[in-house]
């Protein structure tokens, strides 16, 4: 091999040295962008994870502002409506039972004539009285005659002192016993006059207990006996127990419906008269009396009935719907978002309208209220927002 020969090998070697250095250059910056790219991935990866973990652990949540309440609240509590007046009538004396006018059901004027007894006792006996007062009148008309006549004989000393002071004593005695007389008739003829029953007052007879024969006592010699029972149901009381917090509300004046459940949606007016001004420590309620005006007997004593006040409420009341409140051992509050984060605010809550409830302190129209609140959810808290419209 000739040195042109040996040269050009060598330069031939040089070159393919060359050729293999760059493309161990290039391949191991190719590696080395691969690397890179791999690595510059992986980071974009975490802080997208952590981002995105940062994010989801902001809850979102939709809010609503309250809605102003309504100037006065319904009140629906159960109610047993009373005749205005309900008595039993009973004999004042004692006989056999002649007749009756009137059963159950009737309507009464006060003053009819209920029933009649016949009482041959009472007659003898004011028979007897009266035979007796004309015995002491007789009796008395002496006694005066003979006391005026020894005081004109004592003027003249005819007859002594002693004498006179006698037939004047007599005389009182004579008088007082004809004053006995005269109330024993008058009494006897009171009881007489008990034979026929009256009605004490208009209404309706709800009971009659005695029939044609019956014996009456008139509860001297034994137990009475109730003849009929009357109730008076041109108005009638209606009761109700009214809570605690309601009490106050429900004064004498108020206004009051009834409504009965064998005619639904009409309604009878009412209004409360007087209430027991004292609160029943069991219940811890108050006992409130609605009268009602019953003219054409359309209610009857002894039905239950539903009774409807307008109560006034709170001039800064707002309604909130019930799953917008947290019930917590420290109380009931309100999630309220507050230059972007959550602030617990403590409620007091009123009327509960099954779906909503009334707020009557802790809340106004202007505040943003977290609408199903999560139970883990504190004040300071950030939360996403997304605005809803309060049903």
């Amino acid at each position: 091999m000739d040195r042109k020969e040996e040269e050009k090998i060598t330069r031939l070697s040089g070159v393919a040295r060359a050729i293999i250095s760059i493309l161990l250059l290039a391949g191991a910056a190719s590696l080395g962008l691969i690397i890179l790219r791999g690595v510059q991935s992986r980071v974009h990866a975490e802080t997208a994870l952590q981002r995105s973990t940062e994010e989801n652990a902001i809850p979102t949540v939709r809010v609503i502002r309250p809605k102003r309440g309504a100037e006065t609240n319904e009140l629906i509590l159960p109610g047993n409506m009373e005749a205005f007046t309900d008595t039993p009538v009973y004999a004042r004396t004692n006989g056999y039972l002649r007749k009756w006018y009137f059963d159950i059901g009737a309507h009464v004027k006060a003053g009819e004539l209920l029933a009649e007894i016949e009482t041959p006792e009472v007659d003898r006996q004011l028979q007897q009285a009266r035979a007796e007062l004309a015995t002491a009148d007789a009796n008395l008309r002496l006694a005066k005659s003979t006391a005026e006549r020894w005081q004109s004989l004592r003027k003249s000393d005819s007859v002594s002192q002693q004498e006179t002071d006698e037939k004047v004593g007599d005389l009182e005695s004579k008088n007082a016993a004809a004053e006995a007389a005269a109330a024993n008739v008058k009494r006897l003829e009171d009881t007489q006059a008990f034979q026929k029953i009256y009605a004490p007052f208009d209404g309706v007879i709800t009971a009659r207990n005695i029939d044609i024969g019956d014996l009456i006592n008139a509860g001297s010699n034994g137990t009475e006996r109730e003849m009929f029972h009357m109730a008076a149901i041109r108005q009638l009381r209606v009761y109700v127990e009214v809570p605690q917090m309601n009490a106050r509300s429900t004064g004498p004046g108020t206004a009051a419906e009834l409504e009965v459940p064998e005619m639904p949606g009409r309604r009878f007016a009412g209004k409360v008269v007087r209430t027991s001004d004292a609160m029943d420590p069991a219940s811890r309620t108050l006992r409130v009396e609605v009268d009602v005006d019953n003219p054409n007997a359309t209610l009857m004593p002894g039905e239950y009935a539903e009774v409807h006040f307008r109560l006034p409420v709170p001039k800064n009341s707002v309604t909130v719907p019930v799953n917008a409140l947290l019930f917590r051992s420290e109380g009931m509050t309100a999630a309220v978002l507050r230059g972007g984060r959550v602030a617990l605010v403590p409620v007091t809550i009123g009327h509960d309208y099954g779906d909503a409830l009334e707020v009557i302190s802790g809340l106004n129209t202007d505040d943003r209220i977290v609408v199903n609140p999560p139970d883990s959810i504190a004040n300071g808290d950030a939360v996403r927002v997304t605005e809803g419209a309060q049903k």
